[in-house]
């Protein structure tokens, strides 16, 4: 992606400053990871995040490149952990894991109601 007004601290108000948002890169980095399981679920299941552990280590200005990777490290039963990465063109700006679970999309849907 490349680093808009719409991604950075200030308009997703976790800070004063214009560069890209914590947010923004743990949605980058969960992004990574629901590609990383390409089509491997099973049909009527999908994937809903759990867990969320980031270090945003280095900040990128408006127009910078970044991209996100993800490996899935570990399975226990449903619950997949991947190590996930972001980098811009100066390197690595944010590293740590994303939690999710699979789920059967329809009986996760009922609990809504």
């Amino acid at each position: 992606m490349t680093v808009t007004d719409a991604d950075t601290a200030i308009a997703w108000r976790s800070g004063s400053v214009p560069v890209l948002a914590t947010p923004r890169v743990i949605a980058l980095c969960e992004e990574a990871s629901v590609a990383a399981l390409g089509d491997a679920l099973r049909e009527g299941e999908t994937s809903v995040g759990m867990r969320v552990q980031i270090d945003h280590v280095q900040p990128t200005a408006i127009g910078g490149a970044v991209s996100a990777q993800a490996t899935l490290e570990k399975v226990e039963g449903r619950r997949l952990t991947f190590t996930v990465n972001a980098h811009d063109e100066r390197g690595l700006i944010a590293a740590g894991r994303v939690t999710r679970v699979l789920v059967e999309t329809a009986r996760f849907l009922d609990k809504m109601s």
